[in-house]
């Protein structure tokens, strides 16, 4: 039964995305709400207002809409809100008809879509209310990207689940984040992927999708440029022997490339993990790339991108969907453990290579979802194959150091406390919106 459970987590935790997830959620919101003005009789959206936490305002003001050359939150509602189909879910801006998308653009341009900040406890809500021809549409995203929670049509409410465990609209089993919490230990994932799992013949779709459709994002992000183009700029410092192409650099190129093409919104998906796509490339791509490279056998590396993905759900599950931390300091911790064990490290040298993540990058605060992902994901990375040589050969920072304990277990939740209870996600919201403007030439 306890082998059920850790797939039971996978399949919870792991799932297709297209594009950023928090402007997918919006979209979807929109779509939801969009849907119920239909019903109610208009069939042209006039007005979006979107009420949102301020981690989901973090994290889709900035990122790219997939397919469009549009970025940022009110482009995402409106084109969910004028097309969305919410069967979708997160994958709903992919099937917005061209047309419909420019018709949404205009209401951004128009000053027709409305984006405030919702008071509320939950760091994952979004609240989006679609007006047109007297009719309106409501509906209510929260605490999981796709837990549509609420919808009403003219005001009257047509589905209420605010009092209902999260729910995934695609039928998945959905295991709630404080049971896995209390099953996931760093021991219990080591066992299973060590020992339990059977790679070549487990239920492990979810993983094998993972190296696949994560291998695609990368190989799209080397192809052209995207954004700021971190994995194409790795690769020209190795032709121009600026840098050497070795197991770390080759790591940081391909996980980085897919963060390129994945914010600058290409039209390709990922396997998210912990509600991140981002998270969802760096538990598992570098994990391929030193696989590839040491020329590894798919057996053990299905179980080093397995043990990379659960150590990160499990980090995720105290840390919450969203906070003020990076995520790829999670999925960088995740592919430490994934990297230590295909470079023939234990259980004890895993552990030590979670000390070492955790004594170096815990502090890198989440500023929003954007461009410059990529950029942070391949410094977590090169910290991550640093940590997983380091843990190989027994060295770890000391407990005496920092948020550090003894027992890996304690240090994982010291950097929890300080995701929830740290830098003030307030803090970082206000300097992104009150930025000096260019003085004037």
């Amino acid at each position: 039964m306890e082998k059920n459970m850790f797939i039971r987590i996978l399949n919870s935790e792991m799932e297709l995305a297209t594009g950023c997830t928090e402007p997918g959620a919006v979209a979807l919101t929109a779509a939801e709400a969009g849907s119920a003005l239909r019903r109610a009789g208009a069939n042209t959206v006039e007005e979006v207002l979107v009420s949102a936490s301020v981690n989901i305002i973090k994290n889709a003001m900035s990122a790219g809409i997939p397919g469009t050359s549009y970025e940022g939150m009110d482009y995402a509602a409106a084109i969910g809100a004028v097309g969305g189909e919410p069967v979708h879910l997160l994958e709903v801006m992919n099937y917005v008809a061209p047309e419909q998308v420019e018709q949404a653009a205009a209401l951004v341009k128009a000053g027709k879509v409305k984006v405030e900040v919702a008071q509320v406890p939950q760091k994952l809500y979004v609240d989006v209310t679609v007006k047109g021809e007297g009719h309106t549409g409501r509906a209510v995203v929260r605490d999981l990207h796709t837990n549509v929670v609420l919808v009403q049509q003219d005001g009257e409410t047509t589905l209420d689940k605010t009092n209902a465990a999260a729910q995934s609209p695609d039928g998945r089993d959905l295991v709630p984040p404080e049971e896995i919490a209390a099953f996931l230990t760093v021991k219990s994932i080591w066992d299973y992927c060590t020992e339990e799992l059977d790679p070549l013949h487990d239920p492990i779709d979810i993983i094998r999708s993972a190296v696949k459709v994560n291998t695609a994002i990368s190989e799209e992000g080397l192809s052209k440029e995207y954004g700021l183009a971190i994995g194409r700029n790795l690769e020209l410092n190795c032709r121009k022997g600026l840098m050497t192409r070795d197991l770390t650099t080759n790591a940081m190129i391909i996980a980085s490339a897919g963060a390129d093409a994945r914010m600058a919104g290409a039209p390709v998906s990922v396997v998210a993990n912990s509600g991140s796509g981002n998270q969802g490339i760096t538990a598992t791509m570098p994990v391929v790339a030193a696989a590839r490279w040491l020329d590894i056998d798919e057996e053990k590396m299905l179980r080093a991108v397995t043990l990379s993905n659960l150590i990160a759900i499990r980090i995720k599950s105290k840390f919450g969907r969203l906070s003020n931390l990076c995520g790829a300091t999670v999925a960088g911790t995740g592919a430490a453990c994934g990297i230590t064990y295909l470079l023939g490290g234990g259980y004890h040298e895993i552990c030590c290579a979670i000390q070492n993540m955790v004594g170096n990058v815990t502090g890198m605060v989440c500023d929003g979802a954007k461009a410059d992902c990529a950029l942070k994901i391949s410094t977590c990375v090169n910290a991550a194959c640093q940590a997983a040589a380091m843990g190989t050969r027994g060295i770890r920072v000391q407990s005496t150091d920092g948020i550090i304990e003894d027992n890996v277990e304690y240090t994982l939740d010291n950097f929890a406390t300080l995701s929830t209870h740290g830098t003030s996600d307030k803090v970082i919201l206000d300097l992104m919106l009150n930025k000096h403007l260019p003085e004037a030439e």
